[in-house]
């Protein structure tokens, strides 16, 4: 595999260079799992598809940055490494345990995520990615404020404990554990700090994950450093749950090409025209896997 610029516009050279990869792999995978460990076989698979393009990548950087290549650059080799990398281990996937819906459609959505991030791992636009505060530091620094505003009342020392009291007991009853402010994606634009969390979509059954991320973002709000919260949807979203977020005044929400936009705006690189551009699964896949996504109508899930 020759590694230059070229290799954005080399679809066809990366399908068939990982095809063959994923043809040696799976010939020492039916050594070790028998083909009872499909799934076994399918983890292994995987696993080592992702070693493949994770080593191609390292490499392609290495000469990017000997030769001093643009970010842009950068990031379209790397768009069309990771796009051809996914077309190959979804069909090795498929061929030693075949999809069924749930986890066809759930796994097209997992693989949207980072493949958008990627956007920001490598922006055209002066953008940097920092890394979120811990749950245990933001809690420690709100109750040093809260208990140095309690100290300076004019009220009794044991008033004063017992308002501390009340004040720890209030934390215990808004979680039982550590809140996890981590997110998808975290970075910093014209001093602005940006928090994002991706989703393929809203399910019927999101209550629990919505109520936590008003929570988080209820969070991050009452910080200083004067955060921005935005959700980035791949569906055209009109879910109960995804309005709830959008109306909250705390979530900045968007689906469909609204959030492709937002990315294009801050990143500086126009995702949604790359996958319009270069994106096509039916030409893409093996006749045979597209014959079985169509005959079992898990085409439909074929959308970014």
């Amino acid at each position: 595999m020759n590694i230059d610029k070229t290799l954005s516009k080399k679809k066809e050279d990366l399908l068939n260079y990982f095809r063959n990869r994923a043809e040696e792999f799976l010939s020492e995978i039916k050594l070790t799992y028998g083909n009872t460990q499909f799934k076994k076989q399918a983890s292994a698979i995987n696993k080592a598809l992702v070693e493949t393009k994770d080593n191609l990548i390292a490499a392609l950087l290495q000469k990017a940055e000997s030769e001093n290549w643009t970010n842009k650059e950068k990031l379209e080799c790397i768009l069309m490494i990771t796009y051809s990398n996914y077309i190959v281990m979804l069909e090795s996937r498929n061929d030693v345990w075949q999809y069924e819906y749930m986890t066809f459609s759930r796994r097209i959505g997992e693989l949207w995520e980072p493949f958008c991030k990627l956007c920001f791992s490598y922006p055209i636009n002066n953008v940097s990615l920092f890394i979120p505060p811990l749950f245990l530091e933001v809690k420690q620094k709100l109750a040093a404020e809260i208990e140095t505003y309690i100290d300076k009342l004019k009220i009794s020392a044991e008033e004063k404990g017992q308002l501390k009291k009340y004040y720890h007991k209030v934390w215990g009853l808004v979680t039982s554990g550590e809140i996890k402010l981590e997110l998808d994606l975290h970075f910093l634009s014209k001093d602005q700090r940006f928090v994002v969390d991706f989703k393929s979509g809203f399910g019927s059954n999101e209550k629990g994950n919505t109520n936590r991320l008003l929570l988080v973002a209820s969070i991050y709000k009452n910080l200083e450093e004067n955060y921005k919260c935005m959700i980035f949807v791949r569906a055209d979203e009109n879910n109960h749950y995804f309005q709830t977020l959008k109306n909250s005044g705390i979530w900045d929400a968007y689906s469909g090409n609204e959030a492709y936009n937002k990315m294009k705006e801050y990143s500086g690189f126009d995702i949604k025209r790359w996958i319009e551009t270069n994106v096509n699964w039916e030409a893409d896949f093996k006749a045979d896997t597209m014959k079985y996504f169509l005959d079992n109508n898990l085409h439909q899930y074929l959308i970014w």
